[in-house]
């Protein structure tokens, strides 16, 4: 079964720092790609960023290029979104996410169906 195991959340005040982590089981990682979603309180669930199976490519959501920098270690079935200048707008639990194909494209965010349990993210002002 795919297992997404999010890990890295936690409160952070305005401005800093934060490094998530995904460790993926239970298909061959190297093949999928892979992304972060995010779902505020009282929004619907929000595209953050995805990398293509080889880690060649990324797409980023405008509201955080610039700021964060998704990541892959395929001999670690890891995926990392490293967030930087974190505002409290950025609040939200986030999720780690699995492309629907094998080296599928990651043009849409529609394209990425199982999700992890998520990890809560909290910027304070």
């Amino acid at each position: 079964q795919v297992q997404l195991v999010e890990s890295g959340g936690g409160l952070v005040q305005a401005g800093g720092s934060l490094r998530l982590s995904c460790a993926a089981s239970g298909f061959p990682f190297s093949v999928y790609g892979m992304g972060w979603f995010r779902q505020a309180p009282g929004k619907e669930s929000e595209f953050v960023a995805a990398i293509t199976w080889t880690g060649g490519f990324t797409s980023y959501a405008d509201s955080v290029k610039g700021r964060f920098t998704i990541s892959r270690d395929n001999a670690k079935n890891t995926v990392n979104l490293q967030m930087n200048s974190l505002k409290p707008e950025d609040t939200a639990v986030y999720y780690c996410v699995r492309h629907k194909k094998q080296f599928g494209s990651i043009r849409s965010s529609a394209d990425f169906g199982s999700w992890g349990q998520g990890t809560q993210v909290t910027v304070s002002s």
